[in-house]
């Protein structure tokens, strides 16, 4: 009896010392982690992709329930399927008690959640305090985007990669933690669309590494993943969902969020050149079959829309990481010092709120003012503001809840083609990116006028209104 208490003692012992491990020698992965929350707080903004969540939020909280197509458009969206309420309904709580800033806060828990448990990944396969902060510093440079731009990913910038971590510690030691999964894709399936990525990665493991050993667990556990994909309100209309959103026409002409990969971005240029570096160091870890296939299927992702990239780096950090011999370490108190000065910096960002790089409230308010409760045709971001600043708008995000007709002849429109100019019958006011394709091609009919003007967007209205 006492010796196995004393092999107890060890073990909890051990246990601890393990978890401590990631706590102390780490004053470079901690300088590097506040350099992302930093990041993420000073120079977030809000862009296309964010404000719908929050007008829909507030649709469902005044209805009581979940509306029929997209309340704000008076495009037809009947038909549509709402599957992220919980996302809509935690953006809209987030904005209404903080305003923007709400979104903000949730971008910094987001940015700082990915990199503790991107390090904490990178520890456990052996990687240095050093090693962990420079590929941290690699990905928060080539994934700058996604940690500076507050949209819809957020919730799987923090999710996708607890599932990294999650399927790493099962390839080193199967449990029956392995259950887990079917709850997280419950819950990110109601968050974010980058649940079928995550899914496609898990299914990778399970069918390509996992069975092999044990087939019917990975079996079962890969039957309820993909039922879990459909606990939504949709419920069994969820794929039907999905299936729109990754097939609209956004997607299908690779514009805005959709935009394949390109050397002509300087933004695409970084994230390839870290890429490559974090892929290199990846492939010199020697990962597992299972791990090249899903790099690989990231990858490929990736070249289709480059703000797949982020998650393509999430996945290969931690490996890299051990890979990295750093030999120059700042001393501690040094690296402490700059943690905290960044941190200082973040919280400075966060009072001051995120960057305002779309329509000003008094172009807003004017545009919804002009209008007289008629639909506006509007820009993506445009279109979102004036929808929840209670405006009605003729077609916005989400795309994929309008008819395919619609959406390709607001994206014709959008990209300036002869063909959308049908999108202007019955839209005596227009908002427009100044110099965009549509701006350029608005201010050459003289049927409109400009009205009014910010930094970034033109005020149209039609002469005979």
């Amino acid at each position: 009896m006492e010796t196995w208490l004393n092999d107890r003692r060890m073990v909890g012992q051990s246990r601890s010392a393990a978890r401590l491990g990631f706590l102390t020698g780490t004053s470079s992965t901690v300088a590097a982690i506040s350099l992302a929350g930093a990041l993420a707080a000073v120079a977030g903004t809000i862009g296309p992709d964010a404000r719908w969540l929050s007008a829909l939020g507030r649709s469902i909280v005044r209805l009581g329930g979940v509306p029929q197509g997209i309340p704000f458009a008076t495009a037809p969206s009947a038909g549509w399927h709402n599957v992220p309420v919980l996302a809509e309904l935690v953006f809209r709580g987030l904005q209404a008690s903080l305003g923007d800033r709400g979104l903000l806060a949730a971008q910094i828990v987001a940015t700082v959640v990915a990199m503790v448990v991107t390090a904490r990944g990178a520890r456990r396969l052996g990687a240095t305090d050093t090693g962990t902060a420079a590929i941290l510093v690699v990905v928060l440079a080539a994934g700058l985007l996604s940690f500076a731009g507050v949209r819809a990913q957020l919730f799987s910038l923090a999710l996708f990669p607890v599932l990294v971590l999650l399927l790493r510690s099962e390839e080193a030691a199967p449990s029956q933690r392995i259950w887990v999964l079917p709850a997280l894709f419950a819950l990110w399936s109601n968050l974010h669309g980058v649940v079928l990525v995550g899914l496609a990665l898990a299914l990778v493991y399970l069918l390509g590494e996992r069975a092999r050993s044990r087939p019917l667990e990975s079996a079962g556990v890969a039957a309820a993943s993909l039922l879990a994909l459909c606990a939504t309100p949709a419920l069994a209309m969820t794929p039907r969902y999905y299936a729109d959103a990754v097939g609209n026409e956004a997607a299908r002409r690779g514009y805005g969020l959709w935009a394949p990969l390109s050397l002509h971005s300087g933004f695409d240029i970084l994230l390839v050149a870290g890429g490559l570096l974090a892929f290199a160091g990846f492939l010199r870890a020697r990962p597992r079959p299972w791990q090249v296939l899903g790099a690989l299927l990231l990858a490929a992702l990736t070249m289709h829309a480059s703000r797949n990239g982020i998650w393509l780096l999430l996945f290969i950090a931690a490996p890299a990481a051990t890979e990295l011999r750093v030999t120059a370490r700042p001393p501690a108190p040094v690296a402490h010092g700059v943690a905290l000065a960044l941190a200082v910096a973040g919280v400075a960002g966060f009072v001051r709120g995120p960057l305002e790089i779309g329509a000003s409230p008094q172009f807003v308010s004017e545009a919804i003012g002009v209008a007289h409760g008629g639909p506006i045709l509007a820009e993506p971001a445009a279109a979102e503001q004036i929808a929840l600043a209670g405006g009605v708008v003729w077609i916005s995000n989400p795309l994929d809840a309008f008819n395919r007709s619609d959406q390709r002849l607001y994206l014709d429109w959008l990209q300036g083609r002869a063909a959308g100019r049908r999108a202007l019958r019955g839209h005596p006011v227009i908002v427009v990116t100044r110099g965009s394709p549509a701006e350029q091609q608005l201010s050459r009919d003289r049927r409109y006028s400009r009205r009014a003007a910010d930094g970034r967007f033109r005020l149209y209205v039609s002469r005979s209104f």
